[in-house]
């Protein structure tokens, strides 16, 4: 029986990496498509564009790893089928109940890669490739962690946060004189940027809570104003680098960040729907490796067997983009968050116990 067990999950686990290299191969070639057209905007070269795509593989396959989970399990028990494998399990002796233990070992197994993914990979990776990128393609600009640094003429900016409204947090400003000393720095609070209010291409800062400081040859001047309207050429869209996508956080990482936007009075739906979904996330691993079974043929019907594969490829298509679409209609129709994480995973749980049991019936 171990024998047995090993093989199986061994030739499931086979295929699923095959599956996955597959996935991640088609979501990199779109992900050429879609930079390619940026290549020669400043330091963005073809091999830094290649770099980025590379850098994105670990977020791709943590995206993917249930749709591979399904389609590789798939693909692995319509094979054993079509050779009779499955039907010399079946009739040897070996219960239903042994075969859906296989089955659930071979699902935790990827549960607990995705989950080392999501928790140690992406969260590094992830927010490190979108940096890379910004850096490479504007050379005014760089990224890390104190935040973004902007160069404008004979300022230097730098912001530590932005918030999903769009307002930033801690914004310090550096003015030299052309031989490069320090003139004047500005410390404020936060800001609002008005990108509606327009002087040519520059966008109005609304610095809240600020400190100036001049530099004089023989005294500095320290001043507090509350309010201070503040110019900048920088393109706004530029500055949602500060924002981390959730997807690319931790738990531990969203748990503290969720707090903080609740102090700054922030909507915080979206990142509560993240942590709930990385909750959830491993549990579609080893609901999808169910589906699979449901979908496999108990006789050596070819023309069934390349059906139920279909429809099963096509079950994993949709579980995939419906976890997306309940996170939508929970922030726009005010969803409890658990319940928009959870309930995909629920219902292709109970359709997989559906389809196992009819099956078995017959």
């Amino acid at each position: 029986m171990r024998l047995l067990n090993r093989y199986v999950i061994s030739q499931l686990s086979i295929c699923t990496l095959y599956a996955l290299l597959v996935l991640i191969s088609l979501y990199s070639f779109f992900d050429i498509m879609g930079e390619i057209s940026h290549v020669g905007d400043g330091r963005y070269t073809a091999s830094k564009m290649l770099y980025y795509v590379l850098l994105l593989i670990p977020t791709h396959a943590y995206e993917l790893m249930p749709l591979a989970v399904l389609v590789g399990a798939l693909v692995c028990l319509n094979q054993m089928a079509s050779h009779s494998e499955f039907t010399v399990i079946r009739t040897s002796g070996i219960r239903l109940s042994s075969i859906i233990s296989m089955m659930l070992q071979f699902g935790l197994l990827f549960a607990i890669i995705a989950v080392l993914l999501g928790e140690y990979v992406v969260p590094k990776i992830g927010p490190y490739a979108e940096q890379y990128q910004l850096h490479a393609r504007q050379n005014s600009i760089s990224a890390g962690d104190s935040g973004i640094w902007l160069k404008q003429g004979q300022d230097i900016v730098n912001v530590a946060e932005m918030l999903p409204d769009g307002s930033l947090k801690n914004i310090s400003i550096y003015r030299h004189d052309e031989q490069f000393r320090l003139m004047e720095t500005l410390h404020a609070s936060s800001a609002n940027v008005d990108t509606h209010t327009q002087q040519g291409k520059k966008s109005k800062w609304h610095l809240h809570q600020v400190e100036q400081t001049l530099l004089q040859e023989h005294q500095i001047t320290v001043t507090h104003q509350e309010n201070l309207d503040w110019r900048m050429s920088i393109n706004h869209q530029l500055l949602n680098i500060l924002l981390v996508a959730p997807e690319q956080m931790s738990i531990m990482a969203l748990s503290t960040y969720i707090k903080h936007l609740k102090n700054n009075h922030q909507q915080t739906t979206r990142y509560e729907l993240a942590w709930w979904r990385k909750i959830a996330y491993p549990l579609a691993c080893i609901v999808m490796a169910l589906v699979a079974l449901a979908f496999t043929p108990q006789q050596n019907r070819h023309g069934n067997m390349g059906l139920k594969l279909f429809y099963g490829i096509c079950l994993g298509l949709l579980f995939h983009f419906s976890g997306r679409l309940f996170g939508f209609t929970s922030q726009l129709y005010k969803i409890p968050t658990p319940i928009a994480a959870f309930l995909p995973t629920v219902l292709f749980l109970c359709l997989a116990i559906y389809l196992i049991r009819r099956q078995e019936k017959r």
